[in-house]
């Protein structure tokens, strides 16, 4: 399975065989240059995910905002976002093991 979007990476990516850890990533442009909104916002609903659904039940950001409207109070301006989030492609993933994060870069 190839990554195509920021969704694929909760599919596919462990940190040492565990759940994603959303605080060891970070949201970069393509020079590498952090994007703190986009990281806060994909942070945000990773947490979210992993609080409130079984992402084994979804097989793409649809899947996830269907589960999370099913499972918590959000409102639809905010599963919005977050189906923006989990779609925007990714470009490159890059391991900062030094600083202990893994970037994923997107053409924000």
């Amino acid at each position: 399975m190839a990554m195509d979007n920021l969704f694929d990476v909760l599919k596919m990516v462990s940190f040492n065989h565990m759940d994603f850890d959303a605080s060891q990533v970070v949201i970069t442009d393509l020079e590498g240059k952090p994007n703190g909104l986009l990281t806060d916002l994909y942070r945000d609903v990773v947490s979210k995910i992993n609080l409130f659904i079984d992402l084994r039940e979804a097989h793409d950001a649809g899947d996830v905002l269907t589960l999370l409207r099913t499972h918590t109070p959000l409102p639809d301006d905010v599963l919005e976002e977050y189906g923006k989030i989990l779609a925007e492609p990714l470009i490159r993933i890059n391991f900062a093991p030094q600083k202990g994060q893994m970037e994923l870069q997107v053409r924000g």
